[in-house]
């Protein structure tokens, strides 16, 4: 399908996913660029997020193990998540955990590190020029973003100067592409006109390349006829100009809420 990259995560799959991949198909995996993510713990009765520099080293370590190779990005998994404390202090954490991926690519942990967010909107306002600069940036993309997060995606990226080229998206569909919402929604209309062959999948995929500016996005592997359907969907262009009125509805609606 022309597919060279796997995104997984320490905590996928009840924190057995590097170990499952390893065992399957550890003779795949070098043909591969490998990306995953580190942040979030076993705790107790369910998962728990930390930015602890030793808990965030320890996890580097057994994913390169379990994995049995060095993967060649790994994304600090939804920071948000362990910032919900004083400006200040969420800072300095922020900008530790940054030095600890950072320092893990020099050690020969992973090839290069970024920041994956699912609600990056406090993270702008954290960032320094003191910190580390990310390689990559992984963010939610698509028409069910709302205006608010795709304004702090890309203000995050501004403050660490991310191209497009590495920026990420995920969860195109919402998190669910068999959510009803695609049969009221029909995402086609912001595909240009020509491709009428398109899906409505297809078209609110490929337009997710764009709300906000990726360069790649992340989906599942569940179904290989949906995941070839995709792949299939990125000779198809979005239509440009509809994607900016719908941004500008988006905004209008959000300033009449915040009214």
């Amino acid at each position: 399908m022309g597919i060279t990259a796997i995104d997984t995560s320490f905590n996928y799959r009840g924190f057995t996913a590097h170990a499952t991949l390893a065992n399957v198909a550890s003779d795949l995996l070098p043909h591969f660029v490998l990306s995953t993510k580190v942040g979030t713990f076993p705790g107790t009765g369910r998962p728990e997020h930390s930015l602890d520099p030793v808990r965030l080293r320890a996890a580097l370590e057994q994913t390169n193990r379990e994995l049995g190779r060095v993967p060649d990005l790994v994304f600090l998994h939804n920071p948000e998540r362990s910032l919900r404390i004083p400006a200040a202090v969420a800072k300095d954490a922020l900008g530790q955990a940054c030095a600890t991926l950072a320092a893990a690519v020099k050690v020969g942990l992973c090839g290069a590190w970024g920041i994956s967010s699912w609600d990056p909107r406090p993270l702008p306002d954290l960032v320094d020029t003191t910190m580390p600069r990310p390689a990559a940036l992984m963010v939610r993309a698509g028409l069910l973003v709302g205006i608010d997060v795709l304004e702090a995606s890309e203000a995050l990226a501004a403050r660490w100067r991310i191209a497009p080229d590495h920026i990420w998206g995920m969860s195109p569909f919402g998190g669910n592409a068999d959510d009803p919402v695609w049969g009221q929604l029909d995402p086609r209309f912001f595909v240009s006109e020509e491709d009428n062959a398109v899906s409505a999948l297809q078209a609110a995929f490929r337009t997710a390349f764009l709300l906000p500016e990726v360069g790649r996005l992340a989906v599942g592997t569940n179904d290989p006829t949906h995941l070839q359907e995709l792949a299939d969907a990125l000779r198809y262009e979005p239509d440009t100009d509809r994607l900016r009125a719908y941004r500008q509805l988006l905004q209008e609606r959000a300033d009449r809420q915040g009214a």
